[in-house]
């Protein structure tokens, strides 16, 4: 992992951990975390909505897009990003998908889905390659779910 999104990380890990905020890295960073062969470019956080905006509030100085709702077709929560140390934190809160009737889907549970990987002596909570899958494919996003389906399968078949 390239050693200054660790170092952010780290910066992340200790700011949110002290708050008592309710989170966990997704997106790329995620995967790379759980051994999955993939280079993040940037980190991405999910909260809920209070935690989204407690984060932007501890880390104001690094606020690079206020925190706001928004949506796509297929996706909306409380979005903002920071910029530390010029690695980009995209942050997201109570994340909902659109479902096949068009209505928007509960809030992501994190806790329900969320696990944790030790790196250089940080806990860092992070959300299971099985949700992040279903996720991508809910998304549309099928080339990110199909190469997660084939890592799972062969973690799988280690494993027996």
């Amino acid at each position: 992992m390239n050693p200054v999104h660790l170092s952010v990380l780290r910066k992340v890990c200790e700011r949110l951990n002290d708050a008592g905020i309710n989170w966990a890295v997704t997106g790329s960073l995620g995967f790379a975390l759980q051994g999955v062969p993939v280079e993040p470019h940037d980190i991405d956080i999910q909260s809920d909505e209070k935690g989204v905006y407690d984060i932007e509030r501890l880390f104001s100085e690094h606020v690079a897009r206020p925190v706001t709702l928004s949506s796509t077709e297929t996706m909306r929560s409380h979005f903002g990003a920071l910029d530390i140390d010029g690695v980009k934190v995209e942050i997201m809160g109570d994340i909902q998908k659109r479902s096949g009737d068009g209505a928007w889907e509960e809030p992501t549970d994190l806790n329900r889905h969320k696990r944790f990987v030790d790196v250089e002596g940080m806990s860092v909570p992070v959300l299971s390659l099985a949700y992040e899958r279903e996720a991508y494919l809910r998304m549309g996003r099928l080339e990110k779910a199909e190469m997660l389906r084939r890592w799972l399968e062969r973690q799988e078949q280690i494993r027996r």
